[in-house]
């Protein structure tokens, strides 16, 4: 157990937090994911690969804490507020954006299923199959959440200045 949590947890985490935006939140969802992994693993099928159905499960425990965080207003969500709005006023001041942050800020406007997708498409690398296997979605609907994302995304980095509109 030990191997297989080390083998994974970089990529458990890194989605937990992508999803949660919140570090400690992230941590907590990842433990857990892992104690639901280990407590189904005589489902798991051998003959599919591990990672998607791993993803599936964070996935599915990632929208479980999202929901109960948005039924109870809470200290997080405040802190997440203010530091984006910080990030905001503060970025007006800088003379280089940072491309990291702002893509980041942009993703955290993004609905949830479209994070999901775009994080699951680019970070993870994983197949539009995949992904649809993981949210439990048809391909195509997989594909449009992706395009939409990246419209949405395109649009909040040219609203930012980041991005300039294509000169004809």
């Amino acid at each position: 157990m030990r191997a297989f949590t080390t083998k994974y947890q970089n990529l458990v985490f890194s989605l937990c937090l992508k999803m949660l935006r919140h570090r400690e939140d992230a941590e907590d969802v990842a433990q857990e994911s892992f104690l639901r992994v280990f407590r189904a693993l005589d489902h798991w099928d051998p003959s599919r690969p591990m990672k998607p159905w791993l993803l599936t499960i964070v996935a599915n425990r990632c929208r479980t804490a999202l929901e109960k965080r948005s039924k109870l207003p809470s200290q997080n969500d405040l802190a997440i507020e203010l530091e984006s709005e910080r990030r905001e006023h503060s970025k007006h001041e800088q003379q280089e954006v940072d491309i990291a942050e702002e893509l980041d800020l942009a993703l955290g406007e993004l609905r949830e299923e479209y994070r999901m997708c775009f994080v699951l498409f680019y970070q993870q690398e994983l197949s539009y199959e995949e992904i649809g296997e993981i949210l439990d979605r048809p391909q195509g609907t997989v594909k449009t959440w992706l395009h939409r994302a990246r419209g949405q995304i395109a649009e909040c980095l040219r609203e930012r200045g980041v991005i300039c509109e294509a000169s004809s």
